[in-house]
């Protein structure tokens, strides 16, 4: 599929498709995973400051749930689309899978721009989603999260809403909620740091020093804020760069420090949206770049943690010879075409469902923790996920290793051969149902 026409949801097809041929699934059994079993799309009205009362589209995809739950995010984005729904909802089936927890993949979202709505708004349009979708979600069935756009504080609301509407109080139906109001300590650092872990185990196998490397980073949303700080703190590393986009100016920057990013100062100058205050980083020695800068830094790591299908065809050809890794913190950053120049370049890349699944992990963390109603501290949480990670890394190193083939194909042999384990022992896959 050729970069220009770029889709999600092709792209998370054409990757399954790859694999279920290498695995020789079943024509039938490929039908099954390759779509969602159910979707949703709806309207939400919504009473504006303004007076003006207007309607946002939603969705919710839910793909599979023989292992579990469905569990994914809810975007609040104005480019959202259903194709990226559920390609997101599909990536989340293997990124549970692949790390061995007992959930399948959901995703959700709405068309809209949160940045143009005011705190009373966000509320009307969350308890709208939920509205809309209340039958179809519960902590035995489908388990929403925050993503790109949405906040603990509006899960928190979602909760609420939920727990009103059913009369009971279910702080299991939504994770990634607010400390103290039922979320997990570590949850923030979770997906960043999970990312880290990932990037420790691949130079851990390439004898790759950590402390003599350099990582460049696309984006500085909350899975590039801690991935820029681990890096650093847990790596010994160096961050050459990170990239942003500026809601006002309305394009994409590269911010890079002669000395390294220092990411805990810029996460001391970026509003919630991720966009760095640029005046005051050039006033501490930054230098601001385009956008698309960050993939032409010299470094021996890049962290493509923005959004899909940003490293493609045309901007690889920029990428430095010094690369040896891809750590994959976005939802799909790499395109097909793409992906086959780093196979052919040796390049070691950890795939997204692999790589950014710390979120998941934790997600699924919160989700144990409000069933015990017991919660444990963060130095727990951590370390718990550190140790899941790095087991999923190792089984996907051992198939890649066991069946010579490229590590996103042996994270999607771990997590098909899974998924398919439990339909089948669920009896999906008789003839008799």
């Amino acid at each position: 599929m050729p970069d220009h026409q770029i889709n999600a949801f092709q792209i998370a097809q054409h990757q399954f498709d790859h694999v279920a041929e290498m695995l020789k699934l079943d024509q039938g059994v490929r039908e099954v995973l390759r779509w969602p079993a159910r979707e949703f799309t709806f309207r939400i009205p919504v009473r504006m400051e303004d007076g003006d009362l207007q309607v946002f589209t939603g969705f919710r995809v839910q793909h599979n749930d023989a292992r579990g739950p469905n569990k994914g995010g809810i975007r609040f984005h104005p480019d959202e689309t259903i194709d990226t729904v559920r390609a997101l909802a599909m990536w989340m089936t293997w990124k549970c899978a692949v790390v061995d927890i007992p959930l399948g993949g959901g995703k959700g979202g709405i068309i809209v721009d949160p940045s143009r709505l005011s705190p009373n708004e966000k509320e009307h349009l969350c308890r709208g989603w939920v509205q809309q979708m209340v039958k179809n979600l519960g902590p035995r069935q489908d388990i929403p999260a925050p993503d790109v756009g949405t906040t603990p504080q509006m899960m928190g609301w979602m909760m609420d809403e939920y727990s009103k509407l059913t009369g009971t109080y279910s702080p299991g139906v939504f994770t990634g909620k607010p400390v103290g109001g039922g979320g997990s300590l570590g949850r923030t650092e979770a997906t960043g740091f999970g990312v880290i872990y990932t990037v420790r185990e691949a130079l851990k196998y390439l004898k790759m020093d950590p402390k003599k490397c350099v990582a460049a980073i696309e984006g500085f949303g909350n899975v590039a804020q801690y991935a820029s700080i681990g890096f650093v703190e847990i790596l010994g590393g160096k961050v050459a760069c990170v990239s942003c986009w500026d809601r006002n100016d309305k394009k994409s920057y590269t911010y890079s420090h002669k000395d390294g990013v220092d990411g805990r100062f810029l996460l001391s100058i970026v509003d919630q949206y991720g966009t760095i205050d640029k005046k005051k980083a050039e006033a501490a020695g930054y230098l601001v770049e385009d956008g698309g800068e960050w993939i032409t830094k010299e470094a021996d790591v890049l962290i493509p943690a923005a959004i899909e299908g940003h490293v493609n065809a045309e901007t690889i050809k920029k990428m430095s010879s010094r690369v040896r890794v891809v750590a994959e913190g976005a939802n799909g950053p790499t395109t097909p075409e793409a992906d086959e120049i780093l196979k052919k370049n040796k390049i070691f890349i950890i795939p997204d469902f692999l790589c950014n699944s710390g979120g998941v992990t934790t997600s699924y963390f919160e989700g144990v923790q409000n069933d015990m109603n017991f919660y444990w501290s963060k130095q727990e949480v951590l370390q718990r996920l550190d140790e899941k990670v790095t087991v999923a890394f190792n089984d996907v190193l051992q198939m890649a290793d066991k069946e010579k083939v490229y590590m996103r194909d042996a994270a999607y042999m771990v997590a098909i051969q899974r998924v398919v384990t439990a339909m089948t022992m669920r009896g999906w896959l008789q003839g008799d149902w």
